[in-house]
This record gives structure tokens, C-alpha cells and sequence, in this order.
């Protein structure tokens, strides 16, 4: 039996292909690709040769490189490696995990693609760290690191690998919590355990929101979101008012998890608008100083007053700046 293709596939970088008269046969096991010229193009057929051939060649430098990724790391690890990286263990390595994660974001929110290629780089290194750790304790290694992904992604996208159907992504993505929830065996889609113990709060809620969000536990309209908000608000002034710091706390907690669902609504992460906020802040904030020190004083010797007309004047000419070059933008369109 054979599949017939018209067009360029992947195929194993063991295969070695022949000639069938108009067409090439690559053989796959009990099932060989084929390529057919039906329609005796010439040109069709070279690219079809030369795009599974380019195929191939791409796989191969990539499977050399990882090779010679995890032989490097079982070097490090191996008698007579590096002593610092004998020593580590899964534990006294796992902040390097969210450090690398975070200094990839950072590279890629800087639109600096070389830099994000290397935190990228710097992210796999923990991965086969880990993985070649495991292996030397007999429980995993690398390849079943990469079985075990490829296997969830297979199993999970049944509109693409089976004979599922899913006409948009808010389909996918319903799917796929179904999915995931009898993969577990869950009575719930949501459950305080499965969530990361260390994901930082804002990413918290907006997770749990979403997961209820895809099975229709959702607002209507923007501005119902905007008034849960304002409720929020009203509760927090009451919470004041009773002067009761547990209903205080209570009414703070509330409050963000309601801003986190009105970002999330609109298809935002609270968590990057917060670090727009605080860069933001931290900017001016360093412009007060300047002009403080330009004067030969010191932040303690100004008045409240004082730093607040700072804060106004360099709020002002930040939002100047931004004007003109909204303007150059246009211009040039």
C-alpha cells in the first residue's frame, strides 16, 4: 500500500529515495510516500523532490544539534566533567527555570530576536539539565520528555490528527479542557492543585478565568465587567468604612481578581499591563530624581507638594513625546 502526495512531506531521515518511472517512491515502512507527476509537470516534480529533500536536510542539522546538546550535558555530568555541574541537583537548579523563562519574555518584549534565540537556547539547557539528571536516576530521559509532549499534542488535537471537528479556535481550545479533564479523570475543570504553586497571582486568575471563561462561564458584554468592577469598588469603600481589616483584605483580593477578568475579557494579560505600569512609574519616578539632583538637593529636602508638580511636569512631557511620535507614525503611512 502507498500514500500518494502531490505535493512536498516530511519523511524519516533514513529514508533514501528511488525513481518509479514518474514519480519517486520513498519508502516509509508498510506504507511508502509517493510522489506522482499525474499531471506529467516537470517543474511540480523537481519542486517536490527538491522541497522533501530541503526537508530532510533541515531535520538532520537539527537532530545533530540536539545530539550534540544532550552529549554535552552528559560530559558536564560524566566522570571527569565540570565538578559545578556534578554537584547540582533538580532542587538546587529549579530557580533557573522561572529566571530563564523570565529573561526570554524580556528579550522578546524588547523585539531583540538574536538575544531571544539565546534565552530560548539558555531555557532548553534547563530542560535537558533536568532530563539528563532523571536519567542518571533511571526515571526519564530526554526522548521520553519528548514522547510524552508530542504524544499530549497528537491526542489533544483530534480535529487534526483524527476525525474530530473544530471550526474555530474557541472550539479548539473547549476541546481541549475536555480533553484534559478526562485525561485526569476530573470532576472539575478547575482545581486549586492542578494550578502552578508558584505562577504569580495575576497569572493565577487569569488561568482559573479562562478555564471557566471556555466552558461559557463568561460576561456578555465589556460593561457588565466595568460594573463588577465599580461593585468592587463600592465594597472595598464599605470594607473601610466598617473598619474590619479581614473584610478589607477580603475586598482588595476581590478588587484585582475583578481588573485581572476585565483584562482577560478584552484579551490581555493583567501581568504584562502591571509591568508596563510599574516600568512606567519607575521612569518618571527616575525623571523626578533628575531634576531634583540637577538642582543640588536631595528627594528629602522636597515637599510633598514639590514632588507632585515634578510628577505632573514629567507626566506631561511623557505624553508629549508619545503625541509627536504618534504623529511621525501617521505621517510616514
Amino acid at each position: 500500500m502507498s500514500r500518494v502526495f502531490n505535493r512536498p512531506a516530511h519523511f524519516s531521515l533514513d529514508t533514501k529515495p528511488e525513481a518509479i518511472g514518474i514519480g519517486v517512491r520513498i519508502p516509509l515502512g508498510n506504507a511508502p510516500l509517493v510522489f506522482s507527476t499525474r499531471h506529467r509537470d516537470p517543474i511540480f516534480f523537481a519542486i517536490a523532490v527538491w522541497g522533501t529533500y530541503s526537508s530532510a536536510l533541515g531535520m538532520a542539522t537539527q537532530t545533530k544539534n540536539i545530539t550534540r546538546l544532550l552529549t554535552i550535558m552528559a560530559r558536564l555530568r560524566g566522570p571527569g566533567g565540570c565538578p559545578w555541574d556534578r554537584e547540582q541537583t533538580h532542587q538546587s537548579i529549579r530557580h533557573n527555570l522561572i529566571e530563564e523563562c523570565y529573561e526570554a519574555i524580556d528579550a522578546l518584549d524588547e523585539k531583540k530576536m538574536d538575544a531571544f534565540r539565546d534565552e530560548l537556547g539558555d531555557l532548553l539547557l534547563q530542560v535537558v539539565f533536568h532530563a539528563q539528571m532523571a536519567s542518571e536516576e533511571g526515571t526519564f530521559d530526554f526522548d521520553a520528555v519528548a514522547k510524552s509532549i508530542s504524544d499530549k499534542l497528537v491526542h489533544r488535537h483530534p480535529h487534526v490528527f483524527g476525525k474530530a471537528k473544530a471550526r474555530n479556535s474557541a472550539e479548539v481550545l473547549q476541546q481541549w479542557e475536555a480533553i484534559k479533564k478526562s485525561e485526569k479523570g476530573a470532576s472539575s475543570i478547575v482545581h486549586l492543585e492542578d494550578l502552578p504553586k508558584h505562577l504569580p497571582a495575576l497569572l493565577k486568575a487569569d488561568k482559573v478565568q479562562r478555564k471557566v471563561a471556555r466552558v461559557g462561564f463568561d460576561w456578555k458584554h465589556v460593561n457588565d465587567v466595568v460594573a463588577k468592577v465599580e461593585e468592587e469598588v463600592r465594597e472595598l469603600k464599605g470594607a473601610l468604612a466598617s473598619k474590619s481589616r479581614k473584610q478589607f483584605e477580603e475586598e482588595v483580593g476581590d478588587l484585582l481578581f475583578a481588573v485581572v477578568n476585565l483584562a482577560r475579557f478584552e484579551d490581555l494579560q493583567a501581568e504584562e499591563l502591571l509591568n508596563r505600569s510599574i516600568a512606567k512609574f519607575v521612569n518618571r519616578f527616575q525623571r523626578i530624581e533628575k531634576a531634583v539632583h540637577a538642582s543640588g538637593r536631595r528627594l528629602e529636602d522636597c515637599t510633598l507638594k514639590e514632588l507632585d508638580a515634578l510628577w505632573e511636569s514629567a507626566k506631561h512631557k511623557e505624553r508629549s513625546r508619545a503625541r509627536k511620535t504618534r504623529k511621525r507614525t501617521t505621517s510616514h503611512k
